[in-house]
Protein backbone atom coordinates (compact mmCIF):
# COMPACT_ATOMS: atom_id res chain seq x y z
CA UNK A 1 0.00 0.00 0.00
CA UNK A 2 1.25 3.30 -0.57
CA UNK A 3 2.03 6.08 1.87
CA UNK A 4 -0.79 7.96 0.73
CA UNK A 5 -3.77 5.76 0.44
CA UNK A 6 -2.84 4.18 4.06
CA UNK A 7 -5.99 4.25 6.24
CA UNK A 8 -6.68 4.62 10.28
CA UNK A 9 -8.39 1.21 10.44
CA UNK A 10 -5.19 -0.30 8.19
CA UNK A 11 -2.85 1.54 10.04
CA UNK A 12 -3.99 0.60 13.42
CA UNK A 13 -3.63 -3.00 12.47
CA UNK A 14 0.06 -3.06 12.02
CA UNK A 15 0.48 -1.67 15.21
CA UNK A 16 2.20 -4.05 18.16
CA UNK A 17 3.31 -3.08 21.78
CA UNK A 18 6.38 -1.57 22.57
CA UNK A 19 7.83 -1.73 26.11
CA UNK A 20 11.65 -0.71 25.95
CA UNK A 21 13.49 2.34 26.71
CA UNK A 22 14.79 5.29 24.59
CA UNK A 23 17.40 7.87 24.60
CA UNK A 24 17.75 11.20 23.63
CA UNK A 25 20.42 14.47 23.98
CA UNK A 26 19.74 17.28 24.64
CA UNK A 27 21.78 20.42 25.44
CA UNK A 28 22.57 20.64 29.28
CA UNK A 29 20.79 24.24 29.30
CA UNK A 30 18.36 24.29 32.31
CA UNK A 31 19.44 25.42 35.10
CA UNK A 32 23.59 25.57 34.29
CA UNK A 33 22.79 28.68 31.63
CA UNK A 34 20.79 30.85 34.13
CA UNK A 35 23.25 30.62 36.80
CA UNK A 36 25.81 31.78 34.94
CA UNK A 37 23.73 35.52 35.21
CA UNK A 38 22.70 35.16 38.80
CA UNK A 39 24.66 35.57 42.01
CA UNK A 40 21.86 33.12 44.49
CA UNK A 41 19.12 30.62 45.02
CA UNK A 42 16.59 33.15 44.93
CA UNK A 43 17.88 35.39 42.14
CA UNK A 44 17.68 32.17 39.99
CA UNK A 45 14.33 31.26 41.21
CA UNK A 46 12.92 34.54 40.05
CA UNK A 47 14.92 34.23 36.76
CA UNK A 48 13.25 30.94 35.95
CA UNK A 49 10.15 32.37 37.14
CA UNK A 50 10.33 34.86 34.79
CA UNK A 51 11.55 32.92 32.03
CA UNK A 52 8.78 30.14 32.84
CA UNK A 53 5.91 32.86 32.05
CA UNK A 54 7.67 33.58 28.64
CA UNK A 55 7.39 30.34 27.32
CA UNK A 56 4.53 28.97 25.36
CA UNK A 57 1.37 27.02 27.71
CA UNK A 58 2.16 23.70 28.51
CA UNK A 59 -0.49 21.06 26.42
CA UNK A 60 -2.75 19.57 29.07
CA UNK A 61 -1.42 16.38 28.41
CA UNK A 62 2.65 16.86 29.61
CA UNK A 63 0.72 18.07 33.12
CA UNK A 64 3.03 16.28 35.57
CA UNK A 65 5.80 15.31 32.89
CA UNK A 66 9.37 16.19 33.46
CA UNK A 67 10.80 18.82 31.72
CA UNK A 68 12.91 17.04 29.34
CA UNK A 69 9.84 14.76 28.48
CA UNK A 70 7.44 17.82 28.21
CA UNK A 71 9.46 20.10 26.29
CA UNK A 72 9.27 18.69 22.43
CA UNK A 73 5.52 18.90 22.83
CA UNK A 74 5.33 22.46 23.96
CA UNK A 75 7.18 24.08 21.91
CA UNK A 76 6.43 25.10 17.20
CA UNK A 77 8.20 22.87 15.00
CA UNK A 78 11.25 24.43 12.67
CA UNK A 79 9.85 26.38 10.09
CA UNK A 80 9.76 23.09 7.83
CA UNK A 81 8.93 20.75 10.17
CA UNK A 82 10.18 18.05 11.65
CA UNK A 83 10.71 14.08 9.95
CA UNK A 84 6.98 12.95 11.14
CA UNK A 85 5.91 16.62 12.69
CA UNK A 86 4.61 19.42 9.84
CA UNK A 87 3.89 22.90 11.43
CA UNK A 88 0.86 22.44 12.10
CA UNK A 89 0.87 19.53 14.02
CA UNK A 90 1.42 18.98 17.89
CA UNK A 91 4.48 17.90 19.06
CA UNK A 92 6.99 14.92 18.85
CA UNK A 93 9.30 13.46 20.84
CA UNK A 94 12.25 11.63 19.13
CA UNK A 95 14.14 9.00 20.60
CA UNK A 96 17.15 6.65 19.75
CA UNK A 97 18.10 2.85 20.15
CA UNK A 98 21.26 4.18 21.80
CA UNK A 99 23.60 7.11 23.00
CA UNK A 100 25.34 6.95 20.14
CA UNK A 101 22.59 7.00 17.51
CA UNK A 102 20.78 9.96 19.48
CA UNK A 103 24.46 11.49 19.59
CA UNK A 104 24.60 11.15 15.26
CA UNK A 105 20.70 12.82 14.91
CA UNK A 106 21.36 15.85 17.00
CA UNK A 107 25.39 16.03 15.93
CA UNK A 108 23.72 16.02 12.01
CA UNK A 109 21.21 18.97 13.15
CA UNK A 110 24.13 21.48 14.98
CA UNK A 111 26.52 20.63 12.06
CA UNK A 112 23.68 21.70 9.36
CA UNK A 113 23.65 25.12 11.92
CA UNK A 114 27.11 25.46 11.36
CA UNK A 115 26.97 25.90 7.52
CA UNK A 116 24.45 28.13 7.70
CA UNK A 117 26.28 30.14 10.19
CA UNK A 118 28.29 33.31 8.73
CA UNK A 119 31.96 33.63 9.25
CA UNK A 120 31.76 30.29 11.91
CA UNK A 121 34.29 27.68 11.05
CA UNK A 122 33.36 25.92 14.14
CA UNK A 123 31.35 25.44 17.40
CA UNK A 124 32.78 25.44 20.55
CA UNK A 125 32.31 22.42 22.71
CA UNK A 126 29.04 22.60 24.90
CA UNK A 127 27.92 20.31 27.56
CA UNK A 128 25.05 17.83 26.33
CA UNK A 129 22.89 15.37 28.33
CA UNK A 130 22.06 12.10 27.70
CA UNK A 131 19.03 10.43 29.11
CA UNK A 132 16.57 7.35 28.54
CA UNK A 133 13.01 7.08 29.21
CA UNK A 134 10.74 4.14 29.51
CA UNK A 135 8.16 3.95 26.66
CA UNK A 136 4.87 2.17 26.87
CA UNK A 137 2.68 2.32 23.62
CA UNK A 138 1.68 0.85 20.65
CA UNK A 139 4.10 1.91 17.68
CA UNK A 140 4.33 0.91 14.07
CA UNK A 141 7.89 -0.35 12.53
CA UNK A 142 8.53 1.05 8.92
CA UNK A 143 11.26 -1.12 8.51
CA UNK A 144 9.25 -4.13 8.03
CA UNK A 145 6.59 -5.34 5.11
CA UNK A 146 4.27 -3.51 4.52
CA UNK A 147 6.12 -0.34 5.24
CA UNK A 148 9.77 -0.87 4.15
CA UNK A 149 8.22 -0.93 0.46
CA UNK A 150 8.02 2.69 0.92
CA UNK A 151 11.65 3.54 2.45
CA UNK A 152 12.99 5.75 0.23
CA UNK A 153 10.12 7.93 1.12
CA UNK A 154 10.62 7.36 4.56
CA UNK A 155 14.19 7.98 5.12
CA UNK A 156 14.82 10.48 2.39
CA UNK A 157 17.32 13.07 4.33
CA UNK A 158 15.18 16.52 3.26
CA UNK A 159 11.57 15.79 2.31
CA UNK A 160 8.98 14.66 4.75
CA UNK A 161 6.26 15.46 3.03
CA UNK A 162 5.69 11.27 3.31
CA UNK A 163 6.41 11.14 6.82
CA UNK A 164 4.41 13.60 8.32
CA UNK A 165 1.48 12.36 5.78
CA UNK A 166 1.78 8.53 7.70
CA UNK A 167 2.33 10.66 11.60
CA UNK A 168 -1.04 12.55 10.32
CA UNK A 169 -3.10 9.49 9.52
CA UNK A 170 -1.37 7.63 12.87
CA UNK A 171 -2.55 9.87 15.17
CA UNK A 172 -6.32 9.38 14.29
CA UNK A 173 -5.99 5.60 15.82
CA UNK A 174 -4.48 4.36 18.98
CA UNK A 175 -0.71 4.60 17.56
CA UNK A 176 1.56 6.00 19.63
CA UNK A 177 4.77 6.10 17.99
CA UNK A 178 6.57 5.02 14.74
CA UNK A 179 9.73 2.85 14.71
CA UNK A 180 12.59 3.94 11.64
CA UNK A 181 15.53 3.22 10.99
CA UNK A 182 18.03 6.40 11.76
CA UNK A 183 19.40 8.26 9.28
CA UNK A 184 22.18 10.08 10.13
CA UNK A 185 23.70 7.30 12.08
CA UNK A 186 25.72 5.44 9.54
CA UNK A 187 25.70 2.67 11.79
CA UNK A 188 22.76 0.56 11.52
CA UNK A 189 20.40 1.87 14.08
CA UNK A 190 16.55 2.53 14.65
CA UNK A 191 14.40 5.58 16.30
CA UNK A 192 11.38 5.81 17.72
CA UNK A 193 9.17 9.16 17.16
CA UNK A 194 6.50 9.62 19.59
CA UNK A 195 3.24 11.48 18.92
CA UNK A 196 2.26 11.58 21.93
CA UNK A 197 3.03 12.33 25.77
CA UNK A 198 1.35 9.42 26.63
CA UNK A 199 3.49 7.12 25.32
CA UNK A 200 5.81 7.38 28.37
CA UNK A 201 5.32 4.76 31.19
CA UNK A 202 6.96 6.73 33.55
CA UNK A 203 6.73 10.56 34.21
CA UNK A 204 10.15 11.20 34.28
CA UNK A 205 13.37 9.64 32.55
CA UNK A 206 15.63 7.14 34.18
CA UNK A 207 18.25 8.00 37.07
CA UNK A 208 21.15 6.96 35.54
CA UNK A 209 22.59 10.30 32.94
CA UNK A 210 25.29 10.80 30.94
CA UNK A 211 27.36 14.68 29.80
CA UNK A 212 28.61 14.71 26.74
CA UNK A 213 30.52 17.33 25.28
CA UNK A 214 29.87 18.16 21.50
CA UNK A 215 32.46 20.03 19.11
CA UNK A 216 31.21 21.07 15.79
CA UNK A 217 33.32 21.74 12.87
CA UNK A 218 32.96 22.02 8.64
CA UNK A 219 33.82 17.93 8.32
CA UNK A 220 31.81 16.75 11.46
CA UNK A 221 31.45 16.38 15.13
CA UNK A 222 33.09 15.15 18.09
CA UNK A 223 31.32 14.26 21.19
CA UNK A 224 34.09 13.69 24.17
CA UNK A 225 33.09 11.95 27.62
CA UNK A 226 35.18 11.17 30.26
CA UNK A 227 37.97 8.88 28.40
CA UNK A 228 35.33 7.95 25.49
CA UNK A 229 35.04 9.71 22.20
CA UNK A 230 32.61 9.79 19.14
CA UNK A 231 33.26 11.50 15.77
CA UNK A 232 30.72 10.98 13.15
CA UNK A 233 31.88 12.75 10.00
CA UNK A 234 29.88 14.90 7.82
CA UNK A 235 30.82 13.35 3.93
CA UNK A 236 27.69 11.26 4.53
CA UNK A 237 25.28 13.69 6.01
CA UNK A 238 26.20 16.03 3.08
CA UNK A 239 25.74 13.54 0.62
CA UNK A 240 22.31 13.40 1.59
CA UNK A 241 22.30 17.06 1.29
CA UNK A 242 22.94 17.36 -2.63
Amino acid sequence: MSFSTWMPAALSSEARPWVKAVWRMVEAQHTASTMKIVDTDDEQSLLESLLEGSKPAQPAATKGLDYLLATPFRYCPLRTGSRFRAVTDPGVFYGAESVRTASAELGCWRWKFLLDAVDLDKLQPVAHTAFSVDVKTQVIDLRLAPFSANASAWLHATDYSATQALAQVARKTEVGGIQYTSVRDPNPAWCLALLTPQAFAKAKPNPLMQTWWLAVHQDGVTWRRDNASMTFSAAAWATGLA
